[in-house]
Parts: C-alpha cells; sequence; structure tokens
C-alpha cells in the first residue's frame, strides 16, 4: 500500500548536534553546548507560529532569531553579516552514514521526500551538501503548517496525490510518528541513540503501534526492498 516515504530530517537523517558544534568552533569552545541551547529554543519558536500568536515565517526566520538570543547567553558578539552566515550552518548539516545509501536503495522502489520544518531552500542545500535525491519537498512552506500539526501531514499527502495510508513517515521521533500516525499515515522509526549527545534518554525505542522499526535508514531499506 505505502507508494511515498516522507522524512524528518532533523536527527532521522542529520546529525544537527555534532555539525553546528563543529561550525562553532571558530567562536567558542563549548560548540556542543551552544548547539543544544539553539536547538532548545526550536520547538518554542514554533509554538508561536502554530498557536496564532504571530504569522507563518520559515524556519531560517526564527533560527535567526534563535540565534540572537543564544549569542547573547554565550556572551558572544558578532556582526550582521557573521550572524547571517551562522544562520546558514543549518543549511550544512552532515548527515548521519548510513543515510544516503538507504536513501538511494529506497529510492527504486518508493516516492522520497522530506517532511520537514525546514524551510524549502534549506532542504534543497542539505540535499546538495549529502548528495540525496529526492522526488520532491514537503513541509512547513509547502503545507503552510508546521509539525505535528495534523494539516502539515493531510495536505502532504493532498499535494503528492496519495491518501494518507499510502504515505509513511520515517523519523526517530516519536511524537513526530505519532501525529502522522493519527492522520493515517504508516510509520516507521529509525534509531538516532545519540542525537542529543551521548546521555540521550529519549526517542531511544518505537512507540508501541509503530508499523517498522529498524536500527538505520540502510537497515529499513532491507527491510522493505
Amino acid at each position: 500500500m505505502v507508494k511515498a516515504l516522507l522524512f524528518d530530517v532533523f536527527g532521522s537523517l542529520v546529525d544537527w548536534r555534532s555539525s553546528v558544534a563543529r561550525q562553532m568552533a571558530p567562536y567558542t569552545a563549548e560548540g556542543a553546548a551552544f548547539a543544544d541551547a539553539w536547538r532548545g529554543r526550536y520547538q518554542p519558536s514554533m509554538e508561536a507560529v502554530r498557536s496564532g500568536q504571530r504569522p507563518f515565517v520559515p524556519l531560517d526566520t526564527l533560527h535567526r532569531e534563535s540565534l540572537d538570543a543564544t549569542l547573547a547567553d554565550f556572551a558572544i558578539d558578532e556582526d550582521e553579516a557573521q550572524r547571517r552566515e551562522m544562520t546558514l550552518f543549518w543549511h550544512r548539516l552532515d548527515a548521519w552514514e548510513d543515510v544516503a545509501e538507504g536513501l538511494a536503495s529506497l529510492g527504486r522502489k518508493f516516492i522520497l521526500s522530506p517532511h520537514s520544518n525546514g524551510n524549502v531552500r534549506l532542504m534543497v542545500d542539505l540535499a546538495r551538501h549529502n548528495d540525496w535525491r529526492w522526488d520532491a519537498i514537503m513541509g512547513a512552506e509547502t503545507t503552510g503548517h508546521y509539525k505535528p500539526q495534523p494539516e502539515s501531514y493531510r495536505r502532504a499527502a493532498e499535494l503528492l496525490m496519495l491518501a494518507p495510508e499510502e504515505c509513511a513517515m520515517v523519523a526517530a521521533h516519536n511524537a513526530d510518528l505519532d501525529a502522522a500516525r493519527a492522520c493515517g499515515f504508516k510509520t516507521f522509526f529509525i534509531e538516532r541513540p545519540t542525537e542529543h549527545g551521548p546521555g540521550q534518554t529519549t526517542d531511544l525505542a518505537p512507540a508501541p503501534g509503530c508499523d517498522r522499526a529498524a536500527e538505520n535508514l540502510r537497515a529499513l531499506a532491507a527491510l522493505l526492498t
């Protein structure tokens, strides 16, 4: 029944923590802590949009606003040009080592698309940086809604001219998969036990109701193809 695989990106396909820390190395010795603090503002910034407190803006805008606050917390003072460049760190995140091979295998059978809260250009740049090929790009800018709002998943299926049950959400985060399942999607869990560092305690195993689970994307491809 499944014809399309829609992928969460941050954490599921890319190692955002190590990648941001690496790019922050010239500015602070606390790169991992800085990455955690910057990422910690991710959900609260989107919640203001989800709740209607502010109109929709792309994630790059939210990332820049969160960057300014995080730089202040770490007493790092950079000019406007450098802040714009730092915002683009999220466009140059490195993939987990299994992702390129897994996507190439899955792409022989399924329609592949990111379904991320990241804006379209961010998704394009990550694909070019990591040598991925997508058939489409779904997410906040294309659906007009940030995950986990139900409209985000339903609209993505509509844009692909598919029923929800013909789509599967692939993610390392149970909350994302639970929201997709509530909209009729199939759900495939992949393990990313070090996304938040070596002491991670969340999303170490799939929640009940997950349709498939695999160690990584390469292993998921072996299950599905």
